[in-house]
């Protein structure tokens, strides 16, 4: 019998500002999820980003989801695989999976598989509650990452 993977899903967001959120809000539901399950093989963390310390985080897992939302014209939700790059932006939100995932490989030699979900949303003011559209597109996600991870 093969041994299960090590899954991290990391959401981050603000769920202060509406559907940013959306990464924190589909995290907690996949955590509730995972617990319900006993997939103990699977973990669960969120934030309102990403730092530098996350790579340490991503080392031991073979399968990394980040969950975002996201502005992109998109239909409802998008998976995408995750590249390392050495790019950082100086901006208060932005170490990038692709960039934690090449601190990974620098610091620990090691490559999880790594993805990207992003969720659309459309409404970014400074308000808790998401957007229907949003809500929407989350179940959608949610969905998904069940079977993806299940099928991981």
């Amino acid at each position: 019998m093969a041994k299960a993977k090590k899954i991290l899903v990391f959401g981050y967001g603000n769920p202060g500002r509406q559907d940013d959120g959306l990464g924190i809000f589909l995290s907690e539901r996949i955590d509730n999820w995972i617990k319900k399950e006993n997939l103990n093989s699977v973990k669960v963390d969120y934030n309102y980003q990403l730092n530098i310390e996350d790579a340490h985080e991503i080392a031991d897992k073979d399968i990394v989801i980040f969950i975002d939302a996201s502005k992109e014209e998109i239909d409802d939700y998008a998976l995408t695989k995750v590249k390392p790059s050495d790019k950082l932006e100086f901006t208060s939100h932005f170490v990038s999976p692709s960039y934690l995932l090449n601190l990974c490989n620098v610091i620990y030699s090691k490559t999880p598989v790594v993805y990207l979900l992003h969720v659309k949303g459309y409404k970014w003011k400074f308000l808790e509650e998401m957007t229907e559209d949003a809500k929407n597109n989350m179940n959608k996600a949610y969905d998904f990452l069940k079977d993806f991870i299940l099928n991981s």
